[in-house]
């Protein structure tokens, strides 16, 4: 049986909650899952011109609704995962200036949404609630990353409070997804098409990086793998932020009739609170992680709280010794070229340049989607 039959069979005539479907992950997530054959998808979101335009789109294939509202309404949360089978939770607050200049609001919505989420999924027996983490709730320096991870802990914490017998809770974290709306890709693009120099906060900065489907691949195989209570890190390469900048000034300068010498690069210094590096997870996480080929899973800190569950996962790694944090300043960046290949096989500057066709869009790395998770209640 193939991956992809796999998958079918684990998501085929289920009920299926998508929060912040208006959001770029929320809507890749909403057109994977839509070709897995479920029974109905339910999109949230507060955005109602662009609900208005989810719901024109997929108007025809009678499986989605969408419905206008906030997380942070608890009641309206309570009546629309009844009969819902899974909850791919994506809707927060993730800009960290914006954050910062307005906690509470943050606090509101990714922590008391976080709340509400779990609350409503215990009362209506939801089998499954993935919560969609970021980098920056390892060692948080903002209230943003604070924010998301109180939200890992509910979601973790929700597998030991729950009475309804096997629920399963759990997170996926990742970090910079290029192309998405928050990412530095369409402000760079900008700024090269502009003629303007690309203003880069620090030579030393790196990140992780991955596609805005390959993010909604992963997030949808975390949901197929989850026992319960664990954290998924999903695996992705490395970059120079000063080394993506340079790739996409020789990819884009032509477009603006430039040669890719005369666009400059400025560096403009870190902002506050701003990391040279990206942190996946911490030390003390290596410490109870188990390793797949496409993420590591990072078990809860209080195990003896939990009902007795066996987490095992399909094409486990050996575990290896003295284990690293998985942070981008200890790994391997891309090279310039390398950057470029990328880029070109994932599309992620097409929109920028109009006369080219769409490349082949590379779904990423995937383990096997096998539930293996014995849970004794």
């Amino acid at each position: 049986m193939d991956e992809e039959t796999t998958f079918s069979e684990f998501f085929r005539d289920r009920t299926i909650l998508v929060t912040g479907a208006a959001g770029t992950i929320g809507r890749e997530l909403a057109r994977q899952l839509i070709g897995l054959e479920p029974g109905e998808i339910r999109l949230f979101d507060n955005n109602e011109s662009e609900l208005f335009f989810l719901n024109d789109e997929y108007r025809e294939t009678g499986r989605v609704r969408c419905y206008l509202g906030d997380i942070r309404d608890a009641q309206k949360l309570l009546n629309l995962t009844k009969g819902v089978d899974l909850v791919f939770h994506t809707a927060a607050f993730k800009h960290v200036i914006l954050s910062e200049y307005n906690p509470f609001d943050a606090v509101q919505t990714n922590i008391n949404g976080v709340k509400n989420i779990v609350q409503a999924a215990m009362a209506n027996n939801v089998s499954r609630v993935i919560f969609t983490s970021s980098d920056k709730a390892v060692n948080p320096t903002n209230v943003m990353g604070t924010s998301k991870l109180m939200g890992e802990r509910i979601i973790t914490a929700a597998n030991i409070v729950n009475n309804n017998g096997p629920q399963v809770f759990s997170s996926v974290r990742f970090g910079n997804v290029l192309g998405s709306r928050g990412s530095v890709v369409p402000i760079f693009a900008n700024q090269i098409l502009r003629g303007e120099p690309v203003t880069i906060t620090d030579v030393r900065m790196t990140r992780f990086v991955m596609t805005v489907r390959e993010a909604a691949r992963l997030v949808i195989e975390g949901a197929v793998l989850s026992c319960g209570g664990e954290v998924f890190v999903t695996k992705m390469p490395v970059m120079r932020i000063v080394d993506l900048a340079r790739a996409m000034i020789e990819m884009l300068a032509p477009v603006a009739g430039m040669e890719p010498d005369a666009v400059a690069v400025k560096i403009i210094g870190a902002k506050p609170g701003e990391k040279l590096y990206e942190e996946l997870m911490s030390q003390e996480e290596v410490a109870r992680v188990k390793e797949l080929p496409s993420m590591f899973a990072v078990l809860p800190a209080l195990r003896g709280f939990y009902h007795r569950i066996d987490y095992r996962y399909p094409d486990m790694l050996p575990r290896q010794e003295n284990p690293r944090p998985y942070v981008s300043s200890l790994q391997e960046s891309m090279g310039i070229d390398e950057i470029k290949g990328y880029m070109e096989v994932n599309a992620i500057l097409d929109e920028f340049r109009p006369a080219r066709r769409p490349g082949r869009i590379f779904d990423g790395p995937r383990a096997k989607p096998k539930t293996l998770c014995a849970t004794a209640v």
